[in-house]
């Protein structure tokens, strides 16, 4: 058995036990000068805490966790679950029996150059519960999967030897129970492990307040490792270059009230910067500080820098108010995640998230569901973005019984006060968040009490105190922060008179699948009524776990490179739940981000980038366009434009666009830069708006939004009828040479995420429509032009379609009807579908594009002309399922290298699809390793489809996007090229 007594006391079972040990959090950062311990450590897992350490040791990556690596008897794997505990004890139990522990040991030789000095051990985060030995000897316990943890080793290890650390880490614990969040649980130690040595006398705790006036208040705590202050010490404090004054006010009143201690000295250092530069997200300016402690000869003890932003946050009636402006809050939801590594996330990755967020207009993040890696806020500083700070507490199988549980009472006060105190100085974060889905009770409201006397300058946020009632004002919550409430109800709260706080959405719009839909009506309705302020989309990431499909197994570390725009490589795949032989899980609900796993972005990422442009077109008038800024803070003199005219008769043609100098909510009218000819048909004017310099998170040139107006609508060209027959075989179907199908009525879609957990994917399989039988009734042949009528039998019956082919100049007129009765009230599509022969591939278009959009998610495609190859029109969603739609799509043409082909021109603009994969490949597999795409394509013309909405978490797409009963009409013209 092991030799740590800790264990005799079963920790892991102990919620009233958060910590032994451990020293206070803090805001000093320590990473400068430190010792890094992150590498190779010696390692075994074995099957329970109590269970004796012995065998042979394998090797582990530190950080990671072991779930990811490869690693000689460590058999254990990740697993999904989203609400469900993956074991079925009550809390705070966990499985005696079968709890994974890994025991991490290696050797550090202690420098020689930190005699006389303080050590301390930084372990930056382990997942669930940190035992830490030094030579055999306990030196404390931590839990929290996701806040660092100090011990002070000096009495420990001696400087210049060598020391043996040994870091416990225990997978299933009472704090299991409280960490029961959307995501793989792992185990293992995820962020880095350093040593660091201060001086006896050091800086415990640097609390900046930098307010928007200039004023700058510096609160510094002082403490010295023998107990006692020397005396003599001082504190001086320098922002960029200048010097802050000590605050002898508050020195006199610490005296007056007696506040001075023997062994906590507490200092404050003060003033006004005049002219300051204020951060905002726009515009994100830091300062740099340093503060200096001084031993009584003048020489420094201990130093702490910190970049800083001077700005306000405020709650104003129902109007959240960053530097007194009431600001829009374009937000997603973050993860530490990534493929190979599971939780560990490098700087590296972090930055190329929030540059990857900014380019496509985000400006807020909240650290779904835990505080993030410290990285990640210095990097939200430094590229602004408004940060929903949240803590580690999320109890959803069990939130009930936890929320009230006084065992859980110092848990939940920990987690959200060691968050607060690390994190207190970064100007981005502009809310706290007591966790997630933990219900609501006493805990949360002792936790929310500690921040409002700790940090008054920051609203608190908490979605389980607020969902009951949006009015109330004495919960834990200062904001309405509902999750997937329908947009209506918003609306009709902020018109009720009765809203008191501003509402956020702490999420909407579930980023499942092929999803998304009505984002931009939310937006519209957000932008025009007061009391809304935005949201955040879930989520940031596609969860999915590179995995090798011959053992089954994580990839790790070693898979950089084995995957691009989304797809992985050959005998690879995106693990989603289940795939690692788990019995309790839930399947690719991980999978519901706006990037896939690999970063590569989803189509509604360019939904929201137009939907965020900080210029647009108002509108078209004779004397020209207006244009207008909508931005919170800066003008538009970072930005460059440039025009396009895109006529669908003819070719695009661009000219220079000279930006007007507009303050933040100002438009102007800008002459039209061409002249546009009378006759003709469609135009469009787009405004392609990029970055006029190097940004922090994009170059010169890169492409901030494309707004768009029509500036003439279509004329209707007539098809001239030729005087010859239409080919068709004896069940009516056109005989074409370049159509191994002919075109028939669909109804289905291969359902999406949305489609399957919403519940209209099984009605429609009810209904038949997944498997409808066609039969002929008439086939009618008069001068050339063939009358075709069919029915479609499927369960709930029959739906009866018309074509009628006509022969014209060059090809064939499809005119089509189909005629839905009242049962069929909420079907995927109405429209043809055929197949091509091999060699056709690649698309051109006419209508909105490049990438994919349908009815409820098409803002972000700008009208022109398009080009893409047949097979990168295809979304790779991680569970196969509709996708590749176009919408809007005038005309389109299918050729072959050599030119030749086939060209469509719809009567007006329809939906359109062209993939290698029938509706029933998608829906017959479960990976996309598993699909075949054939050597034509499938081609579907839709005279109406289904909006996407958000149904697999939250509100269905909205009425105006269902596909209604009744009569269908649709026409289209098949021409060879």
């Amino acid at each position: 058995m092991t030799s740590d007594p800790l264990l005799a006391l079963r920790p892991w079972e102990a919620p009233e036990v958060t910590s032994w040990g451990r020293l206070p959090m803090n805001a000093v950062d320590r990473r400068s000068g430190a010792l890094p311990l992150d590498g190779d450590w010696n390692f075994q897992l074995l099957p329970a805490p109590d269970a004796p350490v012995g065998g042979p040791w394998s090797t582990a990556y530190v950080p990671g966790v072991w779930t990811m690596q490869s690693i000689q008897g460590a058999d254990d794997l990740p697993q999904y679950t989203n609400i469900r505990m993956p074991y079925a004890e009550f809390p705070p139990l966990s499985p005696v029996y079968r709890n994974p522990t890994g025991v991490y040991e290696r050797t550090v030789d202690i420098p020689a150059e930190w005699t006389g000095r303080r050590i301390v051990l930084q372990v930056g985060a382990a997942e669930s519960v940190l035992l830490v030995q030094v030579d055999g000897r306990p030196v404390g316990l931590s839990k929290d999967s996701h806040l660092a943890a100090d011990f002070d080793l000096t009495p420990f290890v001696r400087p210049g030897e060598r020391a043996t650390v040994r870091l416990t880490v225990v997978k299933w614990s009472d704090a299991s129970h409280i960490e029961d969040q959307d995501q793989w649980w792992h185990g293992g130690i995820t962020r880095s492990v350093l040593l660091y040595a201060t001086d006896p006398l050091y800086l415990a705790d640097v609390t900046v307040r930098a307010a928007y006036s200039g004023e700058l208040r510096v609160d510094c705590r002082v403490r010295d490792a023998g107990g006692a202050l020397p005396a003599g010490w001082y504190v001086t404090g320098e922002l960029d270059g200048r010097l802050l004054a000590q605050d002898a006010e508050f020195d006199r009143a610490n005296v007056e009230d007696e506040r001075v201690s023997d062994f906590l000295g507490e200092v404050r250092l003060h003033t006004t910067v005049a002219d300051v530069r204020t951060w905002n997200a726009e515009t994100p300016e830091l300062y740099g500080l340093s503060v200096r402690l001084h031993r009584a000869d003048a020489t420094v003890a201990d130093t702490s820098y910190h970049r800083i932003g001077f700005r306000d946050v405020e709650i104003v009636g129902r109007n959240l108010l960053v530097n007194g402006e009431r600001v829009f809050i374009r937000g997603v939801n973050r993860h530490d995640f990534h493929p190979l590594t599971g939780r560990t996330v490098s700087y590296d990755d972090m930055r190329a998230d929030l540059v990857l967020l900014k380019r496509f207009g985000f400006n807020a993040i909240r650290t779904a569901h835990y505080p993030n890696d410290p990285g990640l806020y210095d990097l939200a500083d430094e590229l602004g973005f408004y940060v929903v700070d949240e803590a580690d507490i999320e109890a959803h199988d069990h939130a009930h019984e936890i929320a009230d549980d006084p065992r859980y009472l110092n848990a939940f006060v920990d987690r959200v006060s060691r968050m607060v105190l690390r994190d207190k100085n970064h100007p981005s974060v502009i809310i706290w968040s007591l966790g997630n889905e933990s219900d609501y009770g006493a805990n949360h409201d002792a936790a929310a009490g500690w921040v409002r006397r700790h940090d008054p300058t920051r609203p608190i946020q908490y979605e389980g105190a607020a969902k009951l009632d949006w009015a109330a004002t004495d919960d834990a919550s200062d904001i309405a922060c509902p999750m997937y409430a329908p947009l209506e109800d918003c609306v009709a709260h902020a018109l009720s008179g009765e809203q008191t706080r501003p509402l956020v959405q702490c999420e909407y719009s579930h980023a499942m699948g092929n999803s998304n839909g009505t984002l931009a009506d939310h937006w519209a309705a957000i932008e025009s009524t007061p009391g809304l302020q935005g949201g955040f989309i879930w989520e940031f990431w596609d969860h999915g776990i590179l995995q090798d499909v011959n053992d089954g197994r994580p990839v790790g570390r070693g898979g950089a490179g084995l995957y691009d725009n989304g797809v992985a490589a050959p005998g690879l795949r995106w693990a989603y739940g289940g795939d690692f032989g788990e019995t309790i899980h839930d399947g690719a609900f991980i999978a519901d981000g706006v990037v896939f796993p690999d970063r590569t972005p989803k189509p509604a990422m360019y939904e929201h980038r137009e939907i965020a442009a900080p210029v647009r077109i108002e509108c078209f008038r004779h004397e020209g366009i207006v244009l207008g800024n909508h931005q919170h803070f800066r003008g538009l003199d970072w930005l460059a434009g440039e025009w396009e005219l895109s006529l669908a008769d003819g070719d695009t043609l661009t000219a220079p666009a000279r930006l007007p100098d507009l303050r933040p909510g100002e438009t102007a009218v800008v002459p039209l830069p061409f002249e546009v000819p009378r006759e003709g048909g469609e135009a469009w004017l787009t405004l392609r708006v990029t970055t006029s310099r190097d940004e922090a998170w994009a170059p010169r040139g890169t492409v901030v939004c494309l707004p768009q107006v029509r500036l003439r609508e279509a004329a209707p060209v007539p098809a001239s009828p030729e005087n010859r027959s239409v080919e068709v075989d004896a069940d009516g179907l056109l005989v074409h040479p370049l159509l191994t199908a002919a075109p028939t009525l669909s109804l289905w879609r291969a359902p999406t995420d949305n489609d399957e957990l919403g519940g209209m994917a099984l009605r429609w399989r009810t209904w038949g429509l997944d498997s409808l039988v066609r039969k002929t009734v008439s086939v009618r042949e008069d001068d050339g032009r063939v009358t075709v009528v069919a029915e479609y039998a499927g369960t709930l019956g029959v739906v009866r379609h018309r074509q009628v082919l006509t022969p014209v100049e060059g090809g064939v007129r499809i005119d089509e009807e189909a005629e839905l009765s009242a049962e069929f009230d909420d079907v995927a599509r109405v429209g043809s579908v055929f197949e091509t022969v091999a060699g056709l591939d690649l698309l051109e278009w006419f209508g909105q594009g490049p990438w994919e959009s349908y009815p409820d998610r098409s803002a972000g495609a700008p009208v022109g002309h398009h080009s893409v190859p047949v097979d990168e029109l295809f979304t790779p969603y991680l569970r196969p399922q509709e996708s590749g739609g176009r919408h809007g799509v005038r005309r389109f043409t299918l050729s072959a290298p050599d030119a030749t082909g086939l060209t469509v021109a719809l009567d007006e603009p329809r939906q359109v699809s062209v993939t290698r994969y029938r509706a029933e490949d998608l829906t017959s597999v479960t990976h996309h390793d598993r699909l075949e795409p054939r050597a034509g394509c499938v081609v579907h013309l839709d005279a109406a489809h289904r909006g996407l909405g958000t149904a697999s978490c939250g509100p269905d797409t909205f009425p105006s996007y269902l596909v209604a009963p009744g009569v269908h009409r649709w026409s289209w013209t098949l021409r060879t090229l």
